[in-house]
């Protein structure tokens, strides 16, 4: 996957799973603050990250996320093997 793929399912997670509104979510959108996410839903957000790309995704990874674009990037690194 693409970045603009890992973007388009990570946006469609967070609206199926969250019920936000498409239009909520944005590159820069922060997951605590503007999505007004927990902890408990990051981690069910990655569990389901896991199970659509097939890639172990560890919580140290998830670690330093702050915004949509922040989990983006991160799923393309574990992607790439970096």
């Amino acid at each position: 996957m693409n970045k603009e793929n890992i973007y388009q399912e990570v946006t469609g997670l967070l609206v199926k799973l969250f019920e936000l509104s498409p239009e909520q979510i944005t590159p820069q959108s922060r997951l605590y603050e503007d999505l007004d996410l927990d902890s408990i839903d990051a981690v069910d957000m990655v569990v389901h990250l896991q199970k659509r790309s097939g890639i172990k995704i560890k919580p140290d990874d998830f670690k330093a996320v702050r915004t949509v674009q922040d989990v983006v990037d991160a799923v393309e690194r574990l992607q790439s093997g970096s």
